[in-house]
């Protein structure tokens, strides 16, 4: 007996038209068509893409207020704790921020920046998974672009915001600290956005669900603190 899901991947990995079904003394009981197996796939990335929103896989619009709530709540509230956590590194720098305000107004872009970069890979990281793209054997190559991707993009983002904060505040090195931090918040970003859910994979964990709290988690920490770390020691 095979799980639909897998029936539906074997189809579209051998592009099958239709396929037997048969009992367990082998007899025919039936055949499954390839529609059956699209409704299936598309069922299946629906399912994913409520998940990384975290609103749950039987959200509907003809759902009652309690139970979107209860839905929607757990993953709020995880949220709330990752972003509990964010504050506590920011107020280890308090000082800092204290003294040169620039950095109140800046590192909300190094965190905002590895969000959307850690996303952008963790979306193509959950989706490989369930199509069962990404395996064991092309892991380490799929790793090395994303962290090549976040290295381009870093530097790029670099640049720019190098350029922002030399005009914007008149201070190269602040640039130089914004741009460092960049660097290596969407080169972690990348990583991060492939490597959680491959791991919660192999932990049994539905990475569609709960990446996308972790991977916000790490790139606020490494955001904020290479951005007001850097900072500590070139700026004060």
């Amino acid at each position: 007996t095979q799980h639909e899901d897998d029936v539906a991947y074997a189809f579209n990995q051998y592009h099958l038209i239709s396929a037997p079904v048969v009992d367990e003394d082998g007899r025919l009981v039936g055949v499954i068509t390839i529609d059956d197996a699209m409704i299936v796939l598309d069922e299946g990335a629906q399912e994913d893409l409520l998940k990384l929103a975290g609103v749950g896989e039987e959200s509907s619009l003809s759902d009652r207020v309690i139970e979107t709530t209860k839905q929607r709540f757990p993953w709020l509230f995880v949220n709330l704790i990752t972003a509990i956590l964010a504050s506590l590194v920011i107020a280890q720098f308090e000082a800092a921020i204290a003294q040169i305000v620039a950095l109140a107004v800046l590192m909300p872009i190094v965190a905002s920046m590895g969000g959307n970069a850690g996303t952008q890979s963790l979306t193509v990281a959950v989706r490989a998974i369930a199509t069962r793209d990404l395996t064991r054997s092309n892991l380490m190559r799929v790793v090395l672009r994303e962290g090549a991707v976040g290295l381009i993009n870093g530097l790029v983002f670099a640049a720019v915001m190098g350029f922002v904060g030399l005009i914007w505040f008149g201070s190269l090195a602040l640039g130089g600290v914004i741009a460092a931090a960049m660097v290596i918040n969407l080169l972690v970003a990348g990583l991060a956005g492939i490597l959680i859910p491959v791991l919660l994979d192999r932990l049994n964990i539905d990475p569609a669900l709960a990446s996308g709290a972790f991977v916000t988690t790490v790139t606020d920490v490494v955001g904020f603190l290479a951005f007001l770390g850097l900072a500590v020691v070139f700026l004060l």
